[in-house]
């Protein structure tokens, strides 16, 4: 039976002016989603949202039916994924603006070390040799590739990552149905994705379009959910230096293939790299400044054994995929001074490592 929670969580995704924020901000008023979803004027700008916004609001629930919006899912075969399940990214939680709604197709268990590999849609020839050469190596070392599923670099990055049969997530800016991906011509890309167990991920509903301004706030969830992102090819304006730019304000890596100073596709990268971003030649610089040159055995690993009901506590929340010390103590429940010492125990026996600001993954 789906939760009330779910079902207006559904519902108020059907109005795009209520994003991440103005939703938090009406989750922490009302003492339930559908009191918000159900509240008049006065108690919506009570909760904070602004006039011209309540109206529209008022005005557009009028059209949504709040329990079709799971019958409409269920024939796409399309699942969700809210802010607070356990499933959902643990570094994309720490982005100003997390999404309150993820809809995916596939899975969203096989997230190992995800690093973003991005670029422009028009790649040179370049960009054909390079995105292959680094890719495949992280692939290989069970590095999940996120990606946009746009045509060019995006398209080979998770092309490459399935021909190493490595798993890879794209983030789209559009409706999951089939309808509506975007772009329609990697429709069949985006299905092989699911089929070798990643996810095609949205924030946006059923039937939502490809909208120019939805892909800036689409590629806040590719550097969101990320350790990382690699730039490789991309144009003065490229949308890929707005991932790299939100990757940064999320205090993450940012790599930058160097490329031809004459070519326009260079120019990004470049630029990127005169401004702090860490130079790549290869897929082993990603790993070495990432320390992830063991990942493999990381991912492969499954027998750490605790040795105290504390380890076994934190043994069952964590696992190649980053999660922060603030995570872990909300999941387990712990005293934030047990938990810090039991960290620092498992670390030094080699069950676990920290990633840097108190990221931790299993150790191999």
């Amino acid at each position: 039976m789906p939760s009330e929670e779910l079902i207006y969580t559904l519902a108020f995704s059907r109005f795009s002016k209520i994003g991440p924020v103005r939703f938090l901000r009406l989750k922490n008023y009302f003492p339930s989603i559908k009191n918000a979803f159900e509240a008049n004027r006065n108690e919506l700008l009570r909760a904070g949202l602004e006039e011209n916004i309540a109206d529209e609001f008022i005005d557009a629930r009028k059209d949504i039916v709040p329990e079709k919006e799971l019958e409409i899912l269920e024939k796409e075969n399309i699942k969700v994924c809210l802010f607070g399940d356990a499933d959902y990214p643990p570094l994309l939680k720490e982005i100003y603006d997390p999404p309150y709604i993820l809809f995916y197709r596939g899975t969203l268990e096989n997230l190992n070390f995800p690093i973003a590999v991005v670029g422009t849609r028009r790649m040179t020839k370049y960009g054909e040799l390079v995105v292959p050469k680094i890719v495949a190596v992280l692939a290989q070392n069970k590095i999940t590739i996120i990606s946009g599923l746009a045509l060019g670099v995006d398209s080979l990055a998770h092309q490459t990552t399935l021909r190493n049969n490595g798993v890879t997530w794209a983030i789209i800016g559009s409706g999951l149905d089939r309808a509506h991906i975007y772009p329609a011509s990697n429709q069949r890309l985006a299905e092989i994705i699911v089929e070798k167990g990643g996810a095609v991920i949205s924030e946006y509903p059923v039937g939502t379009e490809g909208f120019k301004s939805n892909f800036p706030h689409r590629n806040r969830i590719i550097a969101g959910i990320s350790l990382a992102t690699v730039v490789i090819e991309a144009a003065e304006t490229s949308g890929a230096l707005i991932t790299a730019k939100l990757a940064l304000e999320a205090n993450r890596e940012v790599f930058a293939v160097p490329g031809n100073i004459t070519n326009p596709a260079s120019v990004g990268p470049n630029n990127l790299i005169k401004m702090g971003a860490y130079p790549v030649t290869s897929a082993e610089d990603v790993l070495n400044k990432l320390d992830l040159t063991k990942s493999e055995q990381f991912v492969q690993n499954k027998k750490i054994l605790p040795d105290t009901k504390e380890e076994a506590i934190v043994l069952t929340h964590l696992n190649a995929n980053p999660l922060h010390i603030d995570e872990l103590h909300r999941l387990t429940q712990l005293p934030i001074s047990s938990l810090s010492s039991t960290l620092t125990m498992m670390e030094m026996k080699g069950k676990v490592r920290d990633l840097g600001g108190m990221n931790y993954v299993l150790a191999y």
